[in-house]
């Protein structure tokens, strides 16, 4: 006999697990914002300060994640996830100078290394007017490194590739800024 009461209940489990990895993914979201604003800001101090609160709220939202393996595969926890890695890859990338290797999943390290050249395109317009033209430069030889690696994958799925596109015309929008920058005398 079928016991459909434990099959309701899973059902139940699931939907209230969910709500949580809802719930905990905008806290993800919210930080991760917050971390790109303070890095634009100039304001390492701080924005380090979020890199740790950001940790502890990843952590926190994977461990709901494990609860069933279909939380994994839900988009806020996707969204939230692949945010974190651009917010971290950011951080790391004004305050190094590189890129690091992060602990997501693969699709989800591609999906915030694709949306990061955006986020490098305002760092960049900001040195620009700040008169750094090298620190312009190598942002645009970074991005244009990210877009040559990411050239090499033979993406499937859809999101992935509409992002890796983004990332072309982020570095077209570089290119045209350096050679202002050139043209200007700069």
């Amino acid at each position: 006999m079928v016991n459909f009461t434990k099959l309701q209940q899973e059902f139940k489990k699931y939907d209230s697990d969910r709500e949580l990895l809802i719930k905990q993914g905008r806290v993800v979201l919210k930080l991760s914002k917050l971390l790109i604003y303070a890095v634009h800001r100039d304001d390492l101090p701080q924005a380090s300060k979020l890199l740790k609160q950001i940790e502890q709220e990843k952590k926190k939202l994977n461990q709901i994640a494990k609860k069933n393996a279909k939380l994994a595969f839900e988009g806020s926890y996707k969204v939230a996830i692949q945010e974190y890695a651009e917010g971290v890859l950011y951080y790391n990338f004004v305050k190094k100078g590189k890129l690091i290797e992060l602990n997501v999943h693969p699709e989800h390290y591609v999906l915030g290394l694709a949306d990061l050249p955006g986020e490098l395109v305002r760092k960049a317009v900001y040195l620009a007017g700040k008169g750094k033209v090298e620190a312009v430069k190598k942002i645009k030889n970074e991005v244009d490194a990210i877009y040559g690696e990411l050239l090499k994958f033979d993406f499937r799925n859809n999101d992935i590739r509409r992002k890796v596109d983004s990332v072309k015309y982020d570095l077209r929008k570089l290119e045209d800024l350096v050679l202002d920058l050139k043209l200007k005398g700069r």
